[in-house]
């Protein structure tokens, strides 16, 4: 039987570079020979698995496209995170479509069995079609956010409305769902055209064009939303979730993304001071930083909480000015109460340690199915992306969560409006009291049927049999 061999093409950026490593891991581990395309400075971030992999029997390896030489960005830019104001993306975003050309010297060259390139790269259906190659996409989210988002797309149900402060329901949905006219992209709310509005509909028109969607999710997770999306919406589609669980020992999940801003032996024996379920864990991800004042609200209203905290900031790279947001002797009076990181954080490996009892996440797909993998209820503090889709689905359907009040769209960051109230008592809401243990239950019963999928026998792993097999079978119609 010849080899399968999928490429994979993740946007450039750590919140898709890390769960598509994770999928490429998983195809590995059946059978596929797996192939990352990526930039030379984003290559380090891959190269540890892929050996690891190769030393366990299985077949992955790196494929190498230089980045373009574009002034207007910072220097030695190959990835979203590095970029310091929101007028450098439409300057990136152009120098990554100028990546297509030695994307498709590598498919004329390898003509691999399938390439599965991130949404945000429109053009990969018809560059992998000029091969008869099929193309998968990866949106990185889950089935019931791409269920509201489209159906928000099509029927624009708060057209009509007078204030970004109006509800709106979400139309065709399985379950009653609003939203607030603010909490609706900037760029849709409005109807302006943009390059990046222009891109999101051509990321549409792809996705229909494709062979299908693969998705970071499992069926006993949202099984009204998985049907929706292939039943109504009638696409195709896979589930392989959840990825981030084929980092099965502590070492493989202590170096997923980069290098911890933290002795992780340090973190660990904090942690294994305190009692099981007693420690919030605070991370807004890897991309949105807050300004000072909402940095400040966090500080008071976790102290006021009560309540045992790791709290991973993000600091500016150009930031040189002293932590004015931190509340006078905060870190002193915290000492043996909280932990804070200023950096990047083993998020994994702390979620999964017995005392985490609660996360105040910023709803990024990745970070909200590794809280549900763990069995940790959340605190939802949504800000951008398709991220106020994903607390709708945390607090209301999965009944997992408590939303923190976030009611404004804002691109890259948080609007800091949220004050040391809001904070304290969701807070207290997700750790403390009766109706705190029965939403910890329910994340619990989620975790074991995490663990259970991705095992053989298990949905995502059937499912992704079930794809593999099919590609095995592909001949592309002439």
């Amino acid at each position: 039987m010849v080899e399968l061999q999928v490429f994979f093409f993740p946007m450039l950026a750590h919140g898709h570079m890390i769960p598509t490593l994770d999928m490429a891991r998983l195809f590995a581990t059946h059978g596929v020979h797996s192939s990352i395309i990526t930039t030379p400075l984003n290559a380090p971030v891959f190269e540890k698995a892929v050996e690891q992999s190769n030393n366990s029997g299985f077949r992955m390896s790196i494929k190498i496209v230089k980045f373009p030489k574009v002034s207007g960005l910072p220097q030695d830019c190959e990835n979203a995170d590095q970029l310091t104001c929101p007028d450098m993306s439409p300057i990136f975003f152009g120098a990554v479509e100028m990546l297509k050309e030695q994307v498709e010297l590598l498919l004329e060259e390898y003509r691999p069995n399938c390439l599965v390139a991130d949404m945000f790269f429109p053009w990969a259906t018809d560059s992998a079609a000029k091969f008869g190659i099929p193309r998968l996409v990866f949106h990185g989210t889950c089935f019931f956010s791409l269920c509201a988002s489209e159906q928000t797309r099509l029927h624009v149900p708060f057209h009509n409305f007078q204030s970004d402060s109006d509800e709106f329901v979400i139309p065709n949905l399985p379950h009653h769902v609003q939203l607030s006219v603010s909490q609706v992209p900037t760029y849709q709310r409005q109807n302006i055209q943009t390059e990046f509005s222009k891109m999101m509909i051509r990321v549409k028109e792809s996705e229909l064009t494709s062979y299908g969607v693969i998705v970071n999710s499992f069926y006993e997770l949202e099984p009204d939303y998985a049907d929706h999306y292939r039943n109504v919406l009638n696409r195709r589609a896979w589930h392989v979730g959840p990825v981030s669980l084929c980092n099965r020992s502590d070492e493989e999940k202590a170096h997923r993304g980069k290098k911890a801003a933290i002795d992780v032996d340090e973190c660990f024996k904090w942690l294994d001071t305190k009692k099981p379920n007693s420690v919030l864990y605070v991370c807004f991800g890897s991309t949105a930083k807050f300004p000072s004042n909402q940095l400040h609200e966090i500080a008071v209203g976790l102290e006021a909480s009560g309540q045992q905290f790791i709290w991973v900031v993000r600091k500016g790279k150009n930031d040189e000015k002293p932590e004015e947001w931190m509340p006078e002797g905060f870190e002193e009076r915290m000492k043996g109460e909280g932990l804070i990181i200023r950096g990047w954080a083993p998020q994994v490996l702390i979620l999964d340690h017995e005392a985490i009892g609660g996360f105040v996440t910023h709803c990024g797909w990745n970070s909200t199915l590794e809280g549900i993998s763990a069995g940790v209820p959340m605190v939802t503090w949504p800000s951008f992306a398709e991220q106020f889709y994903n607390d709708k689905l945390i607090t209301e359907i999965l009944q997992i969560g408590v939303a923190v009040g976030a009611k404004e769209w804002v691109s890259g960051t948080g609007s800091g409006n949220i004050k040391r109230e809001a904070v304290e008592m969701a807070v207290r809401s997700v750790m403390v009291g009766k109706e705190a243990e029965e939403r910890r239950d329910r994340a619990k019963g989620l975790k074991r049927l995490a663990r259970k999928v991705i095992g053989e026998g298990g949905s995502s792993y059937m499912d992704l049999d079930v794809l593999i097999k099919e590609l095995s079978l592909y001949k592309p119609s002439c």
